[in-house]
């Protein structure tokens, strides 16, 4: 079967690689922005996974509520615990955030903002909440402009171990590394560092080391993959293709018509 990545990055070619395997798995997406496009985790729900999307912007939030309904979708932010915070949001893009620092830096190039109060919750509270206590993660995804030290910092690591976790590791709109500040929160709690893919860095939880191994090398034609704007472009053609084929079909009914009507004249 060739799996249609909708990541930005490949991210669900390099997660499928390792997971496909897993039936009807489950993940946890903190910062899910758009239900579809771009999205880490839409090929995985295609395919019989479910799992928690957390997004304050409400316009993606109503997205998600209408596209993902076997998802649980929240609309709020983690931190590092329970709070209040003003987030800035910046249109339809996935440069919200709760830094308001990386906000001023947006705003200076022109990007208009609006602020918001929003719930603020820590990751455990999510897996105490929402997860059943005998529900395996499967892969957790942390997009939080500039907030990834005070997500990690907000989960209790040796209670609850997605068995993959990928960060943003990048500061916003930008390829300089942010993983020294945060790094060794995860590291600590006994997860591998397994991969890199220029945006993200991937880590593996020890007691699921079998899977390191799948991060080996970058997406490639072993795994047998095509870019949803592939599949989107293939589908425009056909039908394209499809309704040319109309035309010409009726254009000669037409004609054949035409020329019945007229050797029934003479």
């Amino acid at each position: 079967m060739t799996f249609i990545s909708y990541a930005q990055n490949y991210e669900d070619v390099m997660l499928w690689r390792a997971l496909k395997h897993i039936e009807k798995g489950f993940y946890i997406d903190i910062g899910a922005a758009w239900p579809k496009e771009h999205s880490v985790t839409y090929s995985f729900y295609i395919n019989g996974w479910h799992g928690i999307n957390i997004e304050p912007n409400q316009k993606f939030f109503d997205q998600l509520v209408t596209k993902r309904p076997n998802d649980i979708n929240l609309p709020l932010a983690i931190d590092e615990k329970f709070d209040s915070a003003t987030m800035y949001f910046f249109g339809e893009t996935g440069l919200s955030t709760l830094d308001k620092d990386i906000a001023h830096t947006h705003k200076e190039k022109g990007m208009e903002c609006f602020e918001k109060q929003i719930d603020v919750y820590p990751l455990n509270s999510i897996f105490e909440k929402y997860i059943p206590e005998n529900q395996e993660v499967h892969f957790l995804k942390i997009d939080v402009e500039g907030l990834e030290k005070s997500v990690l910092r907000g989960n209790r690591w040796k209670r609850f171990r997605p068995w993959i976790v990928l960060v943003e590791a990048t500061l916003p709109l930008s390829q300089s590394e942010s993983h020294h500040e945060w790094e060794d929160i995860i590291t600590s709690a006994d997860y591998v560092y397994a991969y890199t893919d220029g945006l993200n860095r991937y880590y593996v939880a020890k007691e699921h080391s079998e899977l390191i191994n799948s991060f080996k090398y970058p997406p490639n034609v072993f795994d047998e993959f095509i870019l949803a704007s592939q599949k989107n472009a293939e589908e425009q053609t056909s039908e394209a293709n499809a309704r040319a084929q109309s035309a010409t079909t009726r254009a000669q009914a037409a004609e054949t018509r035409a020329q019945a009507a007229e050797t029934r004249a003479q």
